[in-house]
This record gives structure tokens, C-alpha cells and sequence, in this order.
């Protein structure tokens, strides 16, 4: 049972002299994380409570589950931007549909994680070469910045699914 919780292992040896520090931590990761998870949250085009869950449910499995101590689990900016461009193009924010694809999306990708991780597949990361990981991060930072500009000069925006329109519709 213990390679499929670590907590176990973990969990029955712990020191009362690292409550202190663990809470500290736990404290300044959560005051982070709380504001980050929401305007991710709007990133994805979802509402703010909706990144309370997607920050808050993944610390606590990972804490049963995880193997790392030292470990980050929390939306990313890529992530969310990666759901509002897939699921607008099949329905309009704020409805329910919207939240529907999202959540069915979030599911998904669980899954296709989950099986990864099952049959030990995480090797093929190690073929994408550093260049490519670099061009993903610098475009996905461009298009989140651009995607931001509606908020920053108050204007209307319509989402596209191309970077040039819209680039066009804020000029």
C-alpha cells in the first residue's frame, strides 16, 4: 500500500519539529495560490471560484499520492489558456454548455494522465527537444499577454482562435 500512497511511508514518520516550518510554507503557498488559481481561472474563461477548486483539490491528492517533496501542484497559465481556446471554439462563455466542455475536458485529460502514469510513459517527454519546450512557453506567454489586453484597456474583444485577429480586433 505504500508505493500507492506515500503518505503512509511518509506520514507515520513525521517530526513535530517540522510542523512549524510545514505550516509556514503551507501558509505562503496558499496565500499564492488562492489569487493565482482564480485569474487563472478567468483566463480559462471559467469563474474565479472555479480556480479555489482547481488550486485547492490537486494539494490535497497530491499529499496522499505524490512522491516528490518538493513539488509545485497547481493550474498553470498554459493550461487554462489551452481551455479557453479549445472549448469557446464549441460554445459561448458563460453558459452552461461552456462550463460542461471544460469539466469534460479537465476529465479527460485526468484520465490520459492517469493511464500515463499506469503504464509508466512519462519517458517520451524526454524526446522533446529544449528548443521546441522554449517556443511553446515564449508563444503561450505572447498570446496570454495579448489575450490580456482586453481587461487592461477596458475594451471589448471578441475570442478568435487566431493570434493575428486578435491582434487586429484590439488595434
Amino acid at each position: 500500500m505504500q508505493r500507492y500512497f506515500p503518505i503512509l511511508n511518509w506520514g507515520f514518520n513525521y517530526k513535530k519539529t517540522d510542523l512549524t516550518g510545514d505550516l509556514t510554507a503551507g501558509i505562503i503557498v496558499a496565500s499564492l495560490l488562492i489569487p493565482q488559481g482564480m485569474a487563472y481561472a478567468m483566463l480559462a474563461g471559467l469563474p474565479p471560484q472555479v480556480g479555489l477548486y482547481a488550486s485547492i483539490f490537486p494539494q490535497i491528492v497530491y499529499v496522499c499520492l505524490g512522491t516528490a517533496s518538493m513539488l509545485s501542484v497547481a493550474p498553470v497559465a498554459v493550461d487554462s489558456l489551452m481551455v479557453a481556446t479549445a472549448v469557446s471554439a464549441i460554445a459561448k462563455e458563460n453558459t452552461p454548455e461552456y462550463w460542461g466542455y471544460a469539466l469534460t475536458l479537465a476529465l479527460l485529460v485526468g484520465i490520459i494522465e492517469l493511464l500515463i502514469g499506469i503504464f509508466r510513459l512519462g519517458f517520451i517527454a524526454n524526446f522533446l527537444s529544449q528548443a521546441v519546450i522554449s517556443g511553446f512557453i515564449s508563444a503561450a506567454a505572447i498570446l496570454i499577454g495579448f489575450s490580456q489586453v482586453k481587461h487592461l484597456l477596458g475594451i471589448k474583444i471578441p475570442q478568435t482562435e487566431s493570434f493575428l485577429s486578435t491582434v487586429t480586433a484590439i488595434f
